[in-house]
């Protein structure tokens, strides 16, 4: 992590039980036929976000000077966490908090000054983070989406995938290629803060959006971007730089989303243990036969220790240290916890875990995602393996 523009002495270090307590209170008012509802309309949970937002905690990252919480990511982490542990589902929310960095540590006085304030005080929204393609995949320096300078502006010419929450955002991230890709593939890419308010009102027909439906309620979409133009005052950083600045925020993704999973698997376990301890089978609980006890039991054991982890990645990267290994460990090892707590409280309710009301297998469905995305777990399996532990790097 890149400790640019930051002083980590003044990070805030609340009290995280405290934390928990206000986060639970919060998410008591979105119960489960809220979310049940938003999942089967595939319906952006606005009222959530907006309560959210208006507690503050969206803002939690932003430092005090700007109206924010100045929490660490520690803190913030816990708010992901305990949102899905609630039975949320905070996807509609976290890239907030993990987009924040770029504009935190690599944005210019002007821009912080101008748009910190009124993103912590709810009155803008950077839900939106443009930069996967179809054909680039992974592979971010293989992007195609070109800016090219035209006096003031630069205009924006191409397309991505990926982009979720557009049209729930005043801003977005968006990275395009400035200079054409040499031997320093990480070179020649742009990272632009793109007031979405403006392109809407002055040249709506330079930004299409075709939504994209997936297996769980996700606002993402397809975006086509028509000459789009943003001024030179949106660039983030150093034009040519911006790779830098979008690789600098991804140990922040990924220990923000292992706390998710976190939140996920103790949700299911929380269920399974409840169901077990009440369904009565040939006239006893099912949680007294070990075949469903114990999977219930491994589950929670590894979820336990992917927790840790995720902990010893966020200290880390609070403390402006290397957590490169820490962080991508913290979301393996909790999604694959979370995935296994799924299965353990779908296996335990049985055929009820495909009924919708139980909201089990609209979890199930949720914390999938996190073997998959941001980066796939074998990709992660393989940095550990060549970066870590120095193996050769496999062809």
């Amino acid at each position: 992590m890149s400790t640019q523009s930051i002083d980590v002495s003044s990070l805030v270090q609340p009290d995280l039980e405290a934390l928990r307590r206000t986060v639970r209170s919060l998410c008591e008012g979105f119960e489960d036929e809220y979310w049940r509802e938003t999942d089967q309309n595939r319906r952006y949970p606005q009222e959530f976000v907006d309560t959210l937002t208006n507690s503050g905690l969206l803002a939690a990252l932003i430092p005090a000077t700007y109206g924010g919480l100045g929490y660490g990511l520690t803190a913030a982490s816990v708010i992901m966490e305990e949102i899905n542990r609630s039975g949320g589902h905070s996807a509609a929310c976290h890239a907030q908090m993990y987009t924040m960095g770029a504009l935190l540590r690599h944005g210019s006085e002007e821009q912080k000054d101008a748009y910190l304030p009124e993103i912590a005080a709810g009155r803008l929204r950077l839900q939106a983070f443009s930069i996967t393609e179809d054909k680039a995949g992974s592979d971010t320096t293989s992007i195609e989406t070109i800016a090219i300078r035209d006096g003031d502006d630069y205009v924006i010419t191409g397309h991505k995938s990926w982009t979720s929450r557009i049209d729930e955002s005043d801003l977005a991230l968006v990275l395009a290629r400035t200079s054409p890709k040499g031997q320093q593939r990480t070179k020649g890419l742009t990272l632009f803060l793109v007031d979405l308010r403006e392109v809407r009102a002055e040249q709506p027909e330079s930004l299409e959006v075709v939504k994209v439906r997936t297996m769980f309620n996700y606002a993402t979409n397809q975006i086509h971007y028509h000459g789009m133009r943003a001024p030179a005052s949106a660039v983030i950083g150093e034009v040519d730089n911006g790779f830098e600045y979008v690789i600098d925020g991804w140990n922040a993704e990924r220990i923000l989303l292992a706390a998710e999973a976190v939140g996920d698997g103790y949700w299911f376990t929380q269920r399974a243990t409840d169901y077990a301890n009440s369904r009565e089978v040939f006239g006893r609980k099912i949680g007294a036969n070990q075949g469903v006890q114990f999977p219930i039991v491994d589950a929670y054991m590894k979820l336990r220790a992917a927790d840790l982890m995720r902990f010893e990645a966020a200290r880390l990267f609070d403390a402006g240290l290397p957590c490169g290994a820490e962080a991508n460990m913290a979301k393996h090892l909790a999604s694959d916890a979370s995935w296994e707590a799924a299965n353990a409280a779908l296996n335990t309710h049985g055929g009820y875990g495909f009924v919708d009301e139980y909201d089990v297998e609209r979890k199930f469905r949720e914390t999938r995602m996190y073997q998959v995305a941001p980066v796939n777990n074998n990709m992660i399996k393989a940095f550990i393996g060549t970066k870590v532990l120095g193996l050769p790097r496999s062809y």
